[in-house]
């Protein structure tokens, strides 16, 4: 008999309107999805009068589906297909100067995580590939071709994973035995590390190396910098910046991000270690924190439990330079 696929669950936008709240898409003007996926956000922002989206995906899967709603939008909606670390450069080739709103959904989606053959899920069988723009090293030449230390400090520092050492030296092992080829070869190497998933345990044992592959395939973490200083520079005063979160690494990065930039910041250097002046913060957070997705959509949506919104208004301050280190991005060795 033949395979039958698992059916795959219908696709929901997170915290939809807690978005729609902090983006306020109801005054018009042009917004930038830069991760437009099934399209949830652009589709919600394009039911305010007068809006106008420019989306963004990396993912050619996610441009082809987006044909019908770009025929719906009565031209309104321009579908890009790019990173959203590239928003500044798609925007000046449209001829955007300035925009109202930017919104980002940070991480893997869920049709992605559905599709086996995508190789993001440790779940279900596939090739190990976890390229979300279907071009490039895949994770397979990665798991396959990468020295231990090199595979640790990446499942150590983009996964938060501390068995890393152990499980890098396991996969350097199995795939001395045979090449690592799908999803599930690469979780039995995990395995061999970390042993099964237990009854106690509240996640698989793969779940952070998994994460770690993905992020550094895609080069997730400098993508999510550019994109935020690509998004300080493009919005106008009032305009506001919103981006959903998944994992910890991901909020931490736009919580230092808003946090060096809302209010009034201090300057110093470590040639003069003392502040001297303070700079006027390029954007004001209403949102003291972040915002969680309420109980019934977290029953609702799985992906929604870990979600958090963070959200900024720009002020008239000029954009602050761009500094990895400031913001806490791991910058690892491109391989």
């Amino acid at each position: 008999m033949p395979e039958t696929k698992p059916q795959t669950l219908r696709h929901i936008p997170v915290m939809l309107p807690e978005v729609l709240s902090a983006l306020q898409p109801e005054k018009g003007g042009i917004f930038i999805d830069g991760t437009f996926g099934a399209g949830g956000y652009s589709r919600a922002i394009l039911q305010s009068i007068g809006a106008q989206v420019v989306a963004i995906d990396r993912d050619p899967s996610a441009i082809l589906a987006g044909q019908t709603l770009l025929a719906e939008s009565g031209g309104r909606l321009r579908l890009v297909e790019g990173t959203f670390g590239s928003m500044r450069q798609i925007a000046a080739e449209l001829g955007i100067e300035k925009v109202q709103g930017v919104v980002l959904d940070i991480g893997v989606s869920s049709m992605q995580i559905d599709e086996a053959e995508r190789g993001f899920s440790f779940m279900r069988e596939g090739p190990l590939d976890m390229r979300m723009a279907q071009d490039g090293p895949s994770a397979k030449d990665y798991v396959n071709t990468l020295p231990a230390d090199d595979l640790a400090r990446i499942i150590f520092i983009l996964g938060e994973e501390p068995r890393s050492r152990a499980i890098a030296k396991a996969i350097v092992k199995a795939r001395g035995e045979a090449a690592i080829l799908t999803t599930l070869d690469l979780v039995k190497a995990i395995e061999q590390a970390t042993g099964p998933q237990r009854a106690q345990d509240r996640t698989h044992p793969a779940t952070r190396s998994f994460q770690a592959l993905r992020i550094y395939v895609n080069a997730e973490l400098d993508e999510l910098g550019e994109a935020l200083s690509a998004a300080e520079e493009l919005l106008e005063e009032g305009g506001r910046l919103v981006v959903v979160t998944f994992h910890s690494l991901e909020d931490r990065i736009v919580k230092r991000f808003f946090t060096a930039r809302g209010g009034n910041v201090p300057l110093a250097s470590r040639h003069a270690p003392v502040v001297t002046t303070q700079a006027k913060g390029s954007f004001h957070l209403p949102q003291k924190g972040h915002v969680e997705a309420s109980d019934v959509e977290r029953l609702d949506n799985p992906r929604a439990r870990s979600a958090k919104l963070r959200f900024g208004i720009r002020t008239s301050a000029p954009a602050f330079k761009m500094d990895f280190k400031s913001i806490a991005v791991p910058r690892l060795e491109r391989h």
